[in-house]
Order: structure tokens, then C-alpha cells, then sequence
């Protein structure tokens, strides 16, 4: 994540007594015999020398600039550049988007194919993400297919992280031949409940995996003797069963925090334990930055930073304009100002773990990114219809830019 600096020793040797003719040390006489008019061999050695000069200090300037400059085209491992954040931009109006046509796409699951589901205006389609100091690469498929050969990219989270795999599999199937070449290993269709999803892309010999985990940590049977409104617990110390899994991987990418509300917990019965002491009391926000603290101590121990690149993606905002999520307001253009529920405490949790861990791995801030896109929501053109959605993204949209992000942060790194 250091960048290389240059060594500023080589023009530390020239000294300015070197340079100082008038040195007490040189004599009149010496002086005068250096300079002597005529003398063709001197002046040429003045020449070469004094041109010599420029050039070292003409590459050392081109280097630095060089240096900066390419600084500002592609994001860094943590999404920040001198002068650049990423993760800080506008969306602008491109006429090459989208990527993908949804339709020819398989693995569109019907709830996030907004134009299936009857939506007439394609406006939403047609946004790139642009930061506001840099540019981020266009998403080149063939050279994305030739550097992904033999590789494994998984995928663990809840519904926002399957989106995210959807949307990666059908941009890189614009660039395969034979798209029946692309296909589900176990032959399972996509649904909200399966627990693990495969593609493999035969031609290219890799796979993009999906393992639903919404919590990360274990969710199990409460300790015996506990009060009865305790159904199940969520044990902040564990990592998931399918843990091991997702260990063998060369591109690792992780989101949490949908999950983590009291509807989706206590109103079910839900609570959390740590070691085999209940935690009735704890508050969301420090259980949530205890599964991560554990999250991040089993990638320290279990993975392998060399091989494995590591992402954990932010905190998506929603954009429910009523109390109860039973308000869902779709706009026809991204707005102006950022909107929705942007300042989530689960992003500052993620950053602040993040900050502290001993491994390399980018943080994709996405939330400012979505809290533009009021646009870009399901609404509804759901699937079925009667189901209001303010907060899943429609596909091709949103998500397809997260992929970029991806896949720039790892040409900073050199990946091959």
C-alpha cells in the first residue's frame, strides 16, 4: 500500500564545494589554466558535464511527475490516491452504459431484472461512476477473462452481496463465446435462500461463488436455561459454519449490516452471545463491531493474504421516504445531494475495524456512492410486483459499478 518514493542520493553527491570554482583549494593559476580560451578539449568537458546535469535533473523531475501523474488514474488499494478518493465523485451521464443487457443474462434473478418487471424509462441505466479527481479504468472483459483464468472469487454476505455476484458474472459474460460455457455447478437456480451458488466459466476455468451469510457469525440454539423469549442467538465469537470454504480463494469479497436491526433480530428472538454467556443487553452497534472484530482475526489466521485479496464493501444506503419502509419514491434521475440513510454506524464500525487490522484489504466505501441513486431502486418493478423495494438496486445499475471498483483496485496492486 506504501508507495515507492525516489532516492534523493544521487543528488546528494554533488557536492557544492565540487561545484565552487572559486574554492580557496583551486589556485589562480589552475584556474586559469582550466579556462583557457581555446582550448577545445576543456570546453567540451564543461559541455558534457553541464548537460549531463540537466539530463539527471530533467529525469528525476519527469519521474516524480510520471509518479504522481499515474497516481490519479487508478484507485489505490484503499480507494484513496494523493489528491483522489475514489469513493468520491458524481455519477455522469455515459451513452456506452450499461454494460450488460439484463435480458441475455441467466443469472438476472426476476427480482432485481427491473425492465422484466415492466420498467418502461431507461435513464437509470445510463450512469458511470466518476470521481472527482481521477478517472477509474474501463471494465475491459477479455483482458478480465485472460487474468481470472484458474482463479476462485467468492462472495459472502446477504442479498446485496449476491446482487453484486449476479452483476459480475454478466459482465463477463459479454465476452465469452459460448455463453452455455457459463453455467451453475450443482444446477441450482438463484433464490433468496440458497446458502451456496457456483458459476463456473468453462472456457476460462474459474468460478465467481456466492456463499449466503448474512451475519457472518454463527447464528445457533441459545445456551440451555435461558430465558424463553431467546430463540437463538447469534455467538459474536464464531465464525460461520461454512467458514472454511471460502478460505481457498484469490479474490475475497465480504458485506454485513443489513441483517443487524431489531426487526431482523429481538423481534424474532434473536440475541447475542459471546462464549456461553447470553449478552441480552448489548446494544447493535457493539455487536456488530464484535462479529467483526472476529471476522477479522479469522482472516488473519485462516487466509492467505498473499494469494488472497481481501474486500469488505460498506454499508448500502435505502431510500425509504415513509416510517415502516412502506414508502418507496423512485426518481427518474440521480439527485443532486446525497440522500437516504448515509450516516450508518456500521460503515464508521467497518472503517474504524479496518484501520486496525495487521492484513492488506480494501474497504469499498460505496455508501456516498448509492445515497445519489434514488433512481436506481427496484420500486416497483418487483418481482412479484406487490412487494415495494427502496432498498436492493435493479441490475444492470448500481452494483456494476462496485465490480470496477474491484477490479481497479486490484491493477493498482499489479495483479495478474
Amino acid at each position: 500500500m506504501a508507495s515507492a518514493g525516489l532516492s534523493r542520493s544521487v543528488s546528494a553527491r554533488f557536492s557544492y564545494r565540487s561545484l565552487n570554482l572559486n574554492s580557496p583549494r583551486v589556485s589562480s593559476a589552475a584556474h586559469r589554466k582550466w579556462m583557457v580560451p581555446g582550448s577545445f578539449f576543456n570546453a567540451l568537458v564543461l559541455v558534457f558535464f553541464f548537460v549531463s546535469l540537466v539530463l539527471v535533473l530533467c529525469c528525476i523531475l519527469y519521474l516524480y511527475w510520471f509518479r504522481y501523474l499515474a497516481r490519479g488514474l487508478v484507485p489505490s488499494f484503499n480507494g484513496v490516491v494523493e489528491g483522489c478518493d475514489v469513493f468520491d465523485g458524481s455519477w455522469v451521464r455515459d451513452e456506452t452504459f450499461p454494460l450488460y443487457n439484463s435480458s441475455l443474462c441467466p443469472f438476472v434473478e426476476r427480482g432485481f431484472n427491473c425492465l422484466a418487471n415492466g420498467r418502461e424509462d431507461r435513464e437509470y441505466l445510463q450512469w458511470r461512476w466518476k470521481p472527482r479527481l481521477c478517472e477509474i479504468p474501463r471494465f475491459d472483459v477479455r483482458d478480465m477473462l485472460q487474468r481470472l483464468r484458474g482463479k476462485r472469487i467468492v462472495f459472502v454476505g446477504d442479498s446485496m452481496s449476491r446482487t453484486q455476484w449476479e452483476s459480475l458474472i454478466c459482465l463477463l459474460m459479454t465476452g465469452v463465446e459460448d455463453p452455455k460455457g457459463v453455467y451453475e455447478v450443482n444446477g441450482n437456480s438463484i433464490s433468496k435462500t440458497i446458502q451456496f451458488l457456483s458459476v463456473q466459466f468453462r472456457s476460462f476455468n474459474f468460478t465467481v461463488e456466492f456463499f449466503r451469510s448474512v451475519f457472518l457469525v454463527q447464528q445457533g440454539l441459545p445456551p440451555r436455561n435461558g430465558p424463553k423469549r431467546v430463540k437463538m442467538t447469534l455467538k459474536l465469537d464464531k465464525m460461520d459454519f461454512m467458514n472454511q470454504r471460502w478460505v481457498d480463494s484469490d479474490i475475497l469479497i465480504f458485506n454485513s449490516g443489513h441483517w443487524w436491526t431489531p426487526t431482523k433480530l429481538f423481534d424474532v428472538g434473536c440475541y447475542f452471545q459471546v462464549g456461553g454467556s447470553l449478552k441480552l443487553g448489548m446494544p447493535i452497534t457493539s455487536a456488530f463491531r464484535l462479529a467483526l472484530e472476529t471476522w477479522a482475526s479469522w482472516v488473519e489466521s485462516m487466509v492467505n493474504t498473499n494469494r488472497t485479496h481481501v474486500f469488505f464493501r460498506t454499508f448500502e444506503p435505502s431510500h425509504w421516504s415513509g416510517l415502516g419502509q412502506k414508502t418507496c419514491e423512485v426518481t427518474k434521475k440521480p439527485t443532486i445531494e446525497a440522500e437516504g440513510n448515509i450516516r450508518s454506524e456500521f460503515t464508521d464500525i467497518i472503517a474504524e475495524v479496518a484501520a486496525k487490522v495487521k492484513f492488506p484489504m480494501t474497504v469499498l466505501n460505496v455508501t456516498m456512492m448509492g445515497a445519489y441513486r434514488s433512481d436506481a431502486h427496484i420500486g416497483t418493478w418487483s418481482h412479484p410486483a406487490s412487494i415495494l423495494d427502496c432498498s436492493h438496486w435493479c441490475l444492470p445499475g448500481v452494483p456494476d459499478s462496485w465490480n470496477e471498483l474491484v477490479f481497479a483496485s486490484l491493477f493498482r496492486e499489479g495483479w495478474r
